[in-house]
């Protein structure tokens, strides 16, 4: 257990970052060295290569080195962990609002749905 949550932490903090989100967006289109990574960002390849081994530490990309290029994979399959953690929230936050919206239309008296079977109105149209 322990270990999985050490897990989903280090997948968040990998994720925390808007540089690494956007590293990893850019390696879904397919891999790409530390070079074509940094090359967006006002960053020096050494402060690239340091958002990249946090992604690694996460388990999100994998690195092949032929001699001195370096080229990141996306491996999304530690994501998964952290979707199914936030879709247990979702399935908490459905039956909340399920609920709420079963209140609702209790002290409505049904109004609301007769409301929803209404013609929606067409935007006005300015002279």
């Amino acid at each position: 257990m322990v270990d999985t949550c050490e897990r989903l932490d280090t997948v968040f903090r990998a994720l925390a970052d808007p540089t690494r989100r956007a590293m990893l967006r850019d390696l879904a289109a397919g891999p790409r060295t530390v070079g074509e990574l940094a090359a967006p960002f006002d960053i020096s390849l050494a402060g690239a290569s340091k958002h990249i081994q946090m992604l690694e530490r996460a388990g999100l990309i994998q690195r092949k080195v032929q001699g001195r290029v370096h080229t990141c994979r996306l491996d999304a399959r530690p994501l998964h962990a952290g979707a199914e953690w936030i879709r247990h929230y979702e399935r908490f936050w459905n039956r909340k609002l399920d609920a709420l919206e079963t209140l609702l239309e209790a002290e409505d008296g049904g109004k609301s749905a007769t409301k929803s079977a209404r013609k929606p109105r067409s935007p006005r149209r300015k002279s």
